[in-house]
């Protein structure tokens, strides 16, 4: 994909996600995500916060975080969680189109970013919104090749992936198979994946990652 075809991609994904949160109900937004610890409202209101970061304020969340990524996402996350729903509804259809990067970060992190917490969402509450095979391809290649923050390459170390929905595959071991949004799940460390993927190495990855990893903040 170009650049131009990933923004219009990430400005889909962002679509797509804005139309699934509007019209839930208050019950709704304070249910579980599968993110650890965060509920849809956090996760809706952390995909507000790229469009808009700038290194001032990642700078100072850092600090604030003791120099931790994960804790500083987590603290910055939770704040713009106490917004009211409707705020972030609001701030969600103004960054559709936005194509403001967070410090350190490209077109595809947005991606990334756009695709995988819509699942988040939508597989938490059971209303499954799949993502566009090829956008997902362009996304499981970004979290392949850059070790930070989901180190999928090691975790995944052993099984080779491959998609059934569009030509991708990588990795060399037993087999993983599943749709892209699956894999891409996978690939982000959201053991929700396991129960959409077959295969030899599903199951051996069914067994032996499920009851240890953990949902990934970022």
């Amino acid at each position: 994909m170009t650049q131009d075809e990933v923004w219009a991609a990430v400005a889909r994904a962002r679509a797509t996600f804005v139309d699934l949160v509007a019209g839930l109900d208050p019950a709704a937004w304070e249910r579980p995500s599968l993110c650890a610890g965060w509920r849809v409202h956090d996760v809706a209101a952390h995909l507000t916060l790229a469009p808009t970061a700038t290194y001032g304020a990642l700078v100072r969340g850092l600090v604030r975080g003791r120099g931790s990524f994960d804790r500083t996402m987590d603290l910055l996350t939770r704040e713009a969680g106490t917004r009211p729903r409707d705020d972030v509804v609001a701030a969600l259809r103004a960054t559709v189109t936005s194509r403001h990067l967070a410090p350190g970060t490209v077109p595809r992190v947005a991606l990334v970013d756009a695709l995988v917490h819509t699942q988040d969402v939508a597989v938490a509450l059971g209303a499954p919104v799949p993502a566009p095979p090829v956008a997902a391809r362009e996304a499981a290649e970004r979290v392949w090749a850059v070790s930070f923050p989901f180190r999928a390459r090691r975790r995944l170390a052993g099984f080779r992936l491959v998609a059934d929905d569009v030509p991708w595959h990588r990795g060399d071991g037993q087999q993983v198979t599943g749709s892209m949004t699956a894999l891409l799940l996978l690939l982000t460390g959201r053991p929700a994946a396991l129960a959409h993927l077959d295969g030899d190495g599903a199951h051996v990855l069914a067994r032996s990652l499920a009851p240890h990893d953990r949902e990934e903040l970022p």
